[in-house]
C-alpha cells in the first residue's frame, strides 16, 4: 500500500497547517467523529471541515505539546535504542482521499510509526500498566490505516517528569470500524448535513457560538415527534434527582461515621471531613451602603436560559 503525500509541511506556517486539515478527517478528528476526543465534538469537527468552526486560541497546554514533541522523541530514542525520523508531510490514504494523518514520525527499520504525548500528573492513572487512553488508540489506528503500518508506538511525558511509552498493534476490525464511521461522516460533510449533538461541554459551546442571543418574542412549533425527547428527559431527572437522594444519604451516612474526627480510613480509600474557610463578599450590604460605587463597577452579562414548562 502506498501512501499519498498531501501536502509537504516543511515550510508551511501553523495557520496554513490548520487550514490543510480542511481537506479531511486526521486521527484526532476521528476520536471525536466516534465521541472519544475529550476536547472536541463530532460538530466542531463538522464546522471545522466546512470552515465554519469558531476560532480556538492557541493555550499553554497545545504550546508545550508542539515544544516538547521533540524531546518525547529523543528520549524514545535513547530508552528503546531505535531511531525515528521526521515525516514533513500530510499523508492521505489511497483509496480514501478524505482519511488523512500527520503523523510524529516514522520508526526506521520498522513498518512503525511513533506517537508523542505530553500529559499532566493528574491523568497518569490513564496510563497505569497497560492502559492507553482510548482516544489515542483511535488516533494511531486511524494513522496505521492512512500509512498501512503495522505497530505504533506512543511516548509519553506525563507531568514533565515522568516519562513512559506503549506498543499497540494495528486492529484491522477497529479499522474496517473507523473507515465506515468517517466514510459516513465525509458524507455529512459533503452534503453540508451536521451530526447529531452529543452532550459534551464542547458542544455546549458550539451552541452558544452559533445562537448567542435570542430574538425577543420570537416562537417556532417544533416537530410532534420531539415529545419524545422532552420526555425521556423527565425521566431522566427524576433518576438523576433520586441518585442525588441516594449519593446524599450516603455522604451523610459517612459524615455521621467519621464525626469530629478530620479524616477516616476505609479499606483502601481515605475520607476527610474538614473544616474550610470561606471569604465571599457581601454584595447586597455593600449595594446598600454604597449604591452610587457598586453602579460604578456592576458589569452586566446576558446568557440565554433553557427551561422545559408542561402547558396544562
Amino acid at each position: 500500500m502506498k501512501t499519498e503525500k498531501l501536502l509537504n509541511t516543511k515550510e508551511i506556517s501553523y495557520e496554513e497547517w490548520k487550514k490543510s486539515r480542511m481537506k479531511g478527517i486526521g486521527g484526532s478528528d476521528a476520536a471525536a467523529i466516534v465521541g472519544l476526543n475529550r476536547y472536541k465534538s463530532p460538530l466542531r469537527v463538522y464546522l471545522e471541515k466546512i470552515g465554519e468552526a469558531p476560532e480556538v486560541e492557541d493555550n499553554e497546554r497545545m504550546y508545550w505539546g508542539r515544544i516538547l514533541e521533540n524531546l518525547v522523541a529523543k528520549e524514545f530514542e535513547k530508552r528503546t535504542g531505535k531511531k525515528v525520523r521526521r515525516v514533513n508531510a500530510i499523508l492521505q490514504h489511497p483509496e480514501y482521499d478524505f482519511m488523512i494523518a500527520n503523523i510524529d514520525r516514522r520508526v526506521v527499520g520498522e513498518n512503525a510509526i511513533l506517537e508523542c504525548k505530553t500529559t499532566s500528573q493528574w491523568n497518569e492513572k490513564e496510563w497505569k500498566d497497560d492502559e492507553v487512553p482510548q482516544e489515542y488508540i483511535i488516533q494511531v489506528q486511524h494513522y496505521m490505516a492512512v500509512t498501512g503500518t503495522e505497530k505504533a508506538y506512543i511516548a509519553v511525558l506525563i507531568g514533565g517528569n515522568k516519562f513512559l511509552y506503549k506498543e499497540i498493534e494495528r486492529d484491522e476490525e477497529l479499522i474496517d470500524l473507523l473507515i465506515e464511521k468517517e466514510k459516513e461522516f465525509w458524507k455529512m460533510v459533503e452534503d453540508r448535513t451536521p451530526p447529531v449533538l452529543d452532550g459534551s461541554k464542547d458542544a455546549e459551546e458550539i451552541l452558544k457560538y452559533m445562537y448567542p442571543n435570542a430574538i425577543e418574542g420570537t416562537e417556532v412549533v417544533l416537530p410532534d415527534e420531539n415529545v419524545e425527547f422532552i420526555e425521556r428527559r423527565k425521566e431522566l431527572d427524576k433518576q438523576k434527582k433520586e441518585l442525588e437522594s441516594n449519593i446524599k444519604a450516603i455522604d451523610n451516612r459517612l459524615k455521621q461515621l467519621i464525626g469530629e474526627n478530620e479524616k477516616a480510613k476505609c479499606g483502601t480509600y481515605i475520607l476527610s471531613y474538614k473544616n474550610i474557610k470561606s471569604s465571599r463578599f457581601d454584595t447586597k450590604k455593600f449595594k446598600k451602603e454604597h449604591d452610587d460605587l457598586y453602579k460604578k463597577y456592576i458589569k452586566e452579562t446576558f446568557y440565554r436560559k433553557f427551561e422545559i414548562k408542561e402547558v396544562k
